[in-house]
């Protein structure tokens, strides 16, 4: 990249940081999306003795259910914030993992560093998808396990972020929407032939916090990043505010009609080829 291109770079990643600081995602994430950290080590096949690099870790969702199984586990994030929470959460647990600042597209890990590499919600937020992948095989042993968990485009929070878009801020030339990474035919184009056996399953997950349209519009207004941002964006214009409040309202009405929530995503388990 030119000087130029770093400096666009640099802000963009700053701008994500300070995105998720904002609300309270720690709270979203043991409140509403909790089962799904444990159920990608779960898959992952995790256990005692192996190393770990949870990339995009947040709060520890997934890093901090692989290290109670036994694993050395390495916690890494973009924002500081978020880390911060996840280790005092750790530490009240009595649970050893260490905790990184780090960028997911420029790790500062050495090549074949891990016996696997997780990420549950976090590296699909990444605005270059092919620098993060490239960056996930640079770090995880040849044989070694890649394993993510991503929303789907079509699933609850797939559609949520396809409501918002027409009231965010275009996002910068090449930065590509986060749900595509719950597609798998967009992440086998990212591997390739660098890994084996890339398997993809869909499942969903129960979300029965919301039980009003309101309620849920209100939490992400209030917790969400992404979501705030969104708001903020648009905060001097009242009529374009009231119509996202609707279209997630509406939203959130169409999920619960046939009862409680359930928000889809794609398990993907892959092996890094050996040399």
């Amino acid at each position: 990249m030119d000087t130029k291109e770093i400096r666009q770079d640099r802000e963009l990643k700053a701008k994500h940081r300070a995105m998720w600081a904002l609300g309270d995602y720690p709270a979203l994430a043991e409140e509403v999306i909790g089962a799904l950290g444990p159920a990608l080590v779960r898959a992952a096949g995790i256990g005692a003795g192996d190393t770990v690099l949870d990339v995009a870790a947040g709060s520890g969702n997934a890093a901090i259910a692989a290290a109670r199984t036994g694993a050395r586990v390495v916690a890494s994030d973009l924002t500081p914030e978020l880390l911060e929470v996840g280790r005092r959460k750790a530490e009240s647990e009595g649970v050893d993992l260490e905790w990184r600042e780090a960028d997911a597209e420029e790790l500062p890990f050495p090549d074949d560093s891990f016996d696997a590499v997780l990420s549950c919600v976090g590296v699909m937020f990444a605005p270059h998808h092919a620098a993060a992948a490239a960056e996930l095989l640079r770090v995880c042993r040849p044989g070694g396990t890649i394993a993510l968990l991503n929303w789907t485009p079509e699933g609850f929070i797939g559609q949520m972020f396809a409501a918002m878009r027409p009231y965010a801020p275009p996002p910068p030339p090449g930065v590509q929407p986060p749900p595509l990474w719950g597609d798998h035919a967009h992440v086998d184009g990212l591997f390739g032939e660098a890994v084996t056996d890339l398997t993809g399953v869909r499942r969903t997950l129960p979300v029965p916090v919301f039980t009003t349209p309101e309620s849920f519009r209100d939490y992400f207004k209030s917790h969400y990043g992404p979501t705030i941002t969104t708001y903020r964006a648009i905060s001097g214009d009242p009529a374009r505010t009231a119509a996202l409040d609707e279209a997630l309202a509406d939203l959130g009405r169409r999920h619960l009609a046939a009862g409680p929530m359930e928000w889809e995503y794609l398990l993907l388990i892959a092996h890094k080829g050996k040399p």
